[in-house]
């Protein structure tokens, strides 16, 4: 049996599976029913590690073995295996939050929060930046940058990125409106946004920009988080931006962005 090695990549990114439990599973799967020993040559796995591995699959829920001798395993619909893994992936996700969850007032987040507080006394200011590659990274820092936000939050972004960040940031920006922290978000609005506009300007204000195209998130005047590539032009695994937690820059480019703030106009029919 030949497997292209293409889909036995896919599959152990699907599945989590190493690559001699995808050769050893579809081997299986192309048989039915079958002897550890005749799915070693099919699959062309070391017979020394077939019932090693034979033995893990049907723990994950992908075979099951046939009593009598000699011993047969029996490959399991893949669309049950299906369930059975998502089942399996969300019990373990639950398990690895309530472990996370555990930790909250105990001795190991206290010594880690020292160790940190500790370990920021002797950073230089020049030290606190950082790369951020993929969009995924950059929403989940920018969430974690406005979580700590006092007194203010300033965005730009595109028209695509407003919607992109309103599915993202929404919570977040709802608890710091409740919280008095001022928001500004600025970007092309377009019809397809309307709906977007309207629920964000319960806790923001919005403003159109045509001239400017821009991505980047202000917090505070001092934190500061910008995009440095197109939106249109990248795709999000390549997505790319830089961190920098210095006062003196950030707080230079929000009082940029209070002189063209002055020219944008809200929202109306015309640009929405």
């Amino acid at each position: 049996m030949i497997v292209k090695d293409e889909f036995l990549n896919k599959l152990r990114r699907s599945f989590s599976l190493n690559l001699y439990e995808v050769k050893i599973w579809t081997a299986l799967l192309s048989r039915g029913v079958s002897t550890a020993g005749e799915l070693s040559d099919i699959g062309n796995v070391p017979r020394s590690r077939a019932y090693d591995v034979l033995e893990s699959l049907e723990k994950k829920g992908f075979a099951v073995m046939k009593l009598g001798k000699p011993i047969k395993y029996v490959a399991v619909d893949p669309r049950e295996v299906v369930e059975r893994v998502k089942k399996l992936v969300r019990v373990e996700a639950d398990e690895g939050i309530k472990r996370l969850d555990d930790l909250n007032g105990t001795d190991v987040l206290n010594e880690l929060e020292s160790l940190h507080r500790e370990g920021v006394e002797f950073i230089e200011p020049t030290d606190l930046s950082g790369a951020i590659r993929g969009r995924h990274n950059l929403y989940t820092h920018l969430e974690l940058m406005i979580k700590g936000a006092q007194k203010s939050v300033t965005l730009m972004t595109t028209s695509k990125g407003l919607l992109r960040k309103y599915d993202a940031l929404k919570p977040e920006l709802e608890k710091l409106s409740k919280r008095g922290v001022k928001i500004r978000v600025a970007a092309p609005l377009t019809k397809e946004a309307s709906g977007v506009v309207k629920d964000l300007s319960k806790v923001a204000e919005v403003r159109h920009v045509d001239k400017i195209n821009a991505r980047f998130c202000i917090v505070d005047g001092k934190e500061l988080t910008f995009m440095v590539l197109d939106d249109n032009e990248v795709h999000p695994t390549y997505d790319f931006g830089i961190w920098i937690n210095t006062p003196y820059f950030a707080s230079a480019l929000d009082q940029m962005f209070d002189l063209a703030w002055k020219d944008m106009q809200p929202p109306t029919k015309a640009n929405v």
